[in-house]
Order: C-alpha cells, then sequence, then structure tokens
C-alpha cells in the first residue's frame, strides 16, 4: 500500500513540473513489461511506472488492463489489448487502440489481476486524470472522486492541491480531500475541518455525504455535521424557489408570446379571436415543414432552420389571419357572440386541415445545436432552449413596443384603440387599420408557434393548449396595453410554477384562474387599463 501511495504522489508531482511526458518508445518498452510479469506485485511494479509517465495515452492500456482485456502475445512477448471474436482474438495497439491484425486464443494470454490491483490501477487512473493538462479533466477527476471518496487518494490529492493552478479546480480537489477525509482514519480535528468545506459547498452531493457521516458517527461531530445539513437544506430551499422563478419566467415567456397578438387584436378591434391558437399551430407545422426540407436537401443549414422559419411563419399565419379578417370578421363588427362562433368554426376547420396534411400524430422538430443541452448558475439548471425563448419573447415585445409607439402605424393603432370614431372622423382608415392589425397579431402567434415548436409536441392540437391562458393574460394584464400584457404573463407564469408543487398542475391552473376571477371583480379592466377607450356598442 505504502509504495503504492507513493508512486502516485511521485507521479502527481512529475506530471505537475516535468514540462513533457515521456516518448512513445518509452511508453511501449515500460507497456511491455506486462509480458513478463511472475506475480500481482510485479503487475503492480508495472502500473506504478506507467502512472509515474504522467502520460495520458496509457490510460488505454491500464483501464484494459483493469476490464481484464490486456493480452500478452506468447511468441514475442508483445502486449495488445484483446477483443474476443469466437475462437480468435483481436489484437489493438495499446497507445492508438487501432487494430493491428488477429491470434488465435491459444496464441495469447490474459493479464490477470486480483482486487487489490484494481484499486491500484483505479486510483492511478484518478491521479493520471489529476495530472491531465486539460483544467476540465481535473475539474472531472475531483468531482468523481468527490462522489467516491476514498482515503488511499489523499496523498494523491495533496500533491494535485499543492501543483494546482486554478482556482476552482484547486477548490474542487480540496472538497474530493475533505470527502475522503471523512471516511478515514484521521483525526477529529481533520474531519471538523472536512464538515465545513463539505458544508460550504452546499449541493446535493454535499448533502447526501454528510448525511451518510452523521449517522455513521457521535458526539459533536455528529452536531457539527447536523449542523451544516441544516445549511445546505436552506440553501437548496432559496436555490429551488430561484429555480420555481426561472421556470415561472420560462413559461410567462411562453404566455407572452402566444398572448401579445391577441392582446393587440383584442384591444383595436375588440374581437375574441378563438382561432388565434391555431396561428400558433400554423407556425410550429411552418417550422416542421421547414427543417423536412431542410434535412433532406439542405442539412448543412439546420442550424438556420429556425431563422428560416420565423420570417415564413409569419408569412403565413399573418396571410391566413389576413384572410380570416378579410373574408368573415369584417361582416360581424358589433357582434361579439357572432364572431366567437365564426372564429371557433375556424379554428376546427384549421385544425381538420392540418389533420389531413399532415396526419393526426405528433410531428418532431428538432433544436438546433445552439438550442441543445444547458448551463448551471449554482444549483439552479436552466436549459439553452428556454434561455433563447426568454430572449426571443423579449425581442418580439420590445420590436413591437417601439411599432406601436414610434411608427405612423402604431399611432393609428393606439388612436383606433382609443377612439374609433374620432379616429375615423381624423381620416385614419380603419378597415385597413383592423386588417392590418388582425395580420400582425396572426403573424406574431406564428412566429410564437416556431417557439413553442422547440418545448412542446407539434400536433393539430397545439393551439388549444394556450388560448385559455392567453385569454387570462390579456384579461389580467388590460386589454391592449402591452405592458399590461408582459406583466400578466410573467405574474401567471410565476404563480402557476408556485401552486403547482403544491396543488398539482390542473388543480393549480383552476386556483390561478379563480384568483383572476377574484381580482377582475375589483378591477374589471386589469392591471394597466387604457385610459380614454371608448366603449362601443
Amino acid at each position: 500500500m505504502i509504495l503504492r501511495l507513493l508512486g502516485l504522489v511521485a507521479f502527481v508531482l512529475a506530471s505537475a513540473f516535468v514540462p513533457a511526458n515521456a516518448g512513445e518508445a518509452e511508453l511501449r518498452t515500460a507497456i511491455s513489461k506486462f509480458a513478463g510479469v511472475r506475480n500481482f506485485q510485479a503487475t503492480e511494479a508495472v502500473v506504478l511506472e506507467l502512472a509515474a509517465t504522467g502520460d495520458a495515452k496509457v490510460e488505454r492500456s491500464l483501464a484494459s488492463l483493469a476490464d481484464g482485456a490486456l493480452y500478452f502475445r506468447k511468441a514475442d512477448g508483445g502486449v495488445f489489448i484483446g477483443k474476443e471474436k469466437g475462437a480468435a482474438v483481436e489484437l489493438l495497439d495499446p497507445l492508438t487502440g487501432e487494430t493491428v491484425g488477429e491470434a488465435g486464443k491459444a496464441e495469447v494470454a490474459k493479464i490477470k489481476i486480483n482486487n487489490a490491483l484494481r484499486r491500484t490501477i483505479r486510483d492511478a487512473l484518478g491521479a493520471l486524470t489529476l495530472g491531465s493538462a486539460d483544467p476540465a479533466r481535473r475539474l472531472a477527476a475531483a468531482a468523481t472522486m468527490f462522489r467516491s471518496p476514498d482515503p488511499a487518494a489523499i496523498p494523491s490529492l495533496d500533491a494535485a492541491i499543492a501543483a494546482e493552478q486554478v482556482a476552482s479546480v484547486r477548490t474542487a480537489l480540496e472538497q474530493a480531500r475533505a470527502a475522503a477525509v471523512l471516511v478515514s482514519t484521521l483525526p477529529d480535528a481533520d474531519k471538523f475541518a472536512a464538515v465545513a468545506r463539505i458544508g460550504a459547498r452546499g449541493d446535493r452531493d454535499a448533502l447526501s455525504l454528510l448525511t451518510a457521516f452523521e449517522a455513521a458517527t457521535e458526539g459533536s461531530l455528529r452536531e457539527t455535521a447536523a449542523s451544516a445539513i441544516r445549511g445546505i437544506e436552506s440553501r437548496l430551499a432559496l436555490w429551488a424557489a430561484l429555480q420555481n422563478v426561472w421556470y415561472g419566467i420560462a413559461l410567462g415567456s411562453v404566455l407572452l408570446l402566444a398572448a401579445i397578438g391577441l392582446a393587440i387584436t383584442f384591444g383595436v378591434m375588440g374581437v375574441i379571436n378563438m382561432a388565434h391558437g391555431e396561428m400558433v399551430m400554423l407556425g410550429a407545422y411552418t417550422t416542421f415543414v421547414v427543417q423536412n426540407v431542410i434535412r433532406t436537401s439542405f442539412p448543412g443549414l439546420f442550424d438556420w432552420s429556425l431563422a428560416i422559419a420565423l420570417p415564413l411563419a409569419f408569412l403565413v399565419a399573418g396571410g391566413v389571419g389576413l384572410a380570416i379578417e378579410r373574408g368573415i370578421i369584417r361582416f360581424l363588427y358589433g357582434r361579439p357572440l357572432e364572431t366567437l362562433l365564426a372564429t371557433w368554426g375556424v379554428s376546427l376547420i384549421l385544425q381538420q386541415a392540418v389533420r389531413s396534411l399532415f396526419g393526426p400524430t405528433n410531428r418532431e422538430v428538432g433544436n438546433p445545436s445552439w438550442m441543445s443541452g444547458g448551463f448551471d448558475i449554482g444549483q439552479m439548471s436552466i436549459t439553452w432552449n428556454r434561455f433563447w425563448i426568454v430572449i426571443f419573447a423579449l425581442a418580439v415585445f420590445a420590436v413591437l413596443l417601439y411599432l406601436m409607439k414610434r411608427t405612423r402605424w402604431g399611432l393609428q393603432m393606439r388612436a383606433v384603440t382609443a377612439n374609433r370614431r374620432m379616429a375615423a372622423s381624423m381620416g385614419i382608415r380603419t378597415p385597413l387599420i383592423d386588417a392590418l392589425t388582425f395580420a400582425l397579431g396572426s403573424g406574431i402567434a406564428g412566429i410564437a408557434g416556431v417557439a413553442l415548436s422547440q418545448i412542446d409536441n407539434v400536433s393539430p392540437n397545439l393551439g388549444q393548449g394556450y388560448i385559455i391562458d392567453s385569454f387570462m393574460v390579456v384579461v389580467f394584464g388590460g386589454v391592449g396595453n402591452l405592458w399590461g400584457t408582459l406583466v400578466g404573463a410573467m405574474s401567471l407564469g410565476i404563480l402557476n410554477k408556485f401552486l403547482e408543487p403544491f396543488a398539482g398542475a390542473v388543480l393549480g391552473k383552476i386556483l390561478v384562474l379563480v384568483l383572476i376571477i377574484l381580482f377582475i371583480q375589483k378591477r374589471p379592466r386589469g392591471l394597466f387599463a387604457l385610459k380614454g377607450r371608448a366603449v362601443e356598442a
């Protein structure tokens, strides 16, 4: 044991201070010594010699030895990684892993190991990774050693800590050492310090380690561990709350995208458009079609598929919305019940048309590489697709705000919203504003569908899951008010995510609806009511 530990320490120190690894010829010479071993002690000496080179190329041969896949050829003593294939063994180079030929099973012999040697090899591989030139590999090795603490690794960790120059890696190594101290026979003073360090880490791995330590110890050490556990649980509760806030913001951004177009059309035209959800669905299917074309004809452009789909989805949904307004809704102004029934009928027609074209099953829409995976902030996980949807929703909001406040068309829309008759008397063509506004609201719903295709199933019923929530956002925030829509969407998103753990998803939505009904009783025009808006028949 002492020889093994000293060998590993020597390796880490060597890898930290020697500028270059051993040459390939020296590595092959060292590996060839496996062919001449006669006992486990001799095999261990070769393992330590390889580890002391500090060269990552030997990891392959050591890992194969641990797996029982390292052979030597009886004829010439050559050492290879072997893969059994029936009566033959495929021979691979121990450094490169390339196939170099085959041999019969009788022509080669497996290098045998025992459990003690497996531990030696495991420590050697860990030490090799600790001495890697890549900080990410050293960090990963420290994380692995933290989760699987071993007192035998303390000397190698000490050496690695002394040589480490990267602060984040050094911290991880110190935490791994503290974990090893907890399961060691070192004095209690060392364990008190280890508990403090692990408690400062404050994640679930630390909580699990300290919980096991608390159950296995007594006295003041146990009390110290219990105190550290309570501290970790408090921090985790705070991070859980922040995680829920993030989930709420992500949901709120989805609701904002789905509702903001509805807020414009409802505010300007007073039309309850039950087909608004189908505009979202059309945008999602436009994304599906674009990705299918790219996959079959231009696979290199897949990462640009969403950028290509956005304007097309806006044009498709906006065009359909314009056709609905010109063909149906303009004949029904001032008749809200007939408008509601007509747009509901249109929504059923659009759903059935999509079922006939694409089938009733869910369609797969892929994530570009830049929307895959995620990252962590403390104990909070953030996925890239949700992150970019939040950014996209805020960008759409900013563009619409500019359009409404800084353009002639926006001024005319606000005038029609405030007082339709007065706007008409000032020369504003209110029918044209209605048509363009409905097309704009539908187009925004279409680009919302592009975003939703990244986080939800694309199916003919996609829009139905958001239409009620969209109306709640619009009514809660204030009809026709963009800032009200933003605040309403984020508020309802966060409220939903905090209610779900206690009441469940369905009951949580019901509670939100009840709260909105109670709120509307006090403020029937929402959080941010438009001033001066005429109430027309």
